[in-house]
């Protein structure tokens, strides 16, 4: 089984859900790309967190970043970034849900 590779950037300033929406059209065309979540904080003003779903690192490092996708992800997002987010990459070794699915990899 392959490694799927979350992308999370915290994201200090999102105003426009019009242009999010538009935004993701982009990111979704590329191949490797398996989903992603907006999630907004409940306690902090303006601060959201986006986690995007890859397949593995490469797709987002070079199928993403390398693509005229990316041009149109960065026109239409970075002007919402104050300061610009940190981008860590993450892969999932534990995961359970309520269907008794469960994904455990060592931790160490």
């Amino acid at each position: 089984m392959a490694a799927s590779t979350k992308i999370g950037l915290l994201i200090p300033l999102f105003t426009s859900n019009a242009d999010f929406i538009i935004a993701s059209q982009y990111i979704s065309s590329i191949k490797g790309y398996e989903g992603h979540t907006l999630k907004k904080c409940i306690k902090t003003a303006n601060q959201y967190i986006l986690l995007v779903n890859w397949k593995d690192l490469d797709s987002h490092e070079i199928g993403f970043r390398k693509s005229k996708a990316y041009l149109k992800w960065k026109e239409i997002q970075y002007s919402y970034y104050d300061p610009f987010p940190t981008v860590e990459h993450y892969e999932t070794v534990f995961e359970k849900d309520n269907n008794n699915s469960l994904i455990q990899k060592p931790l160490f």
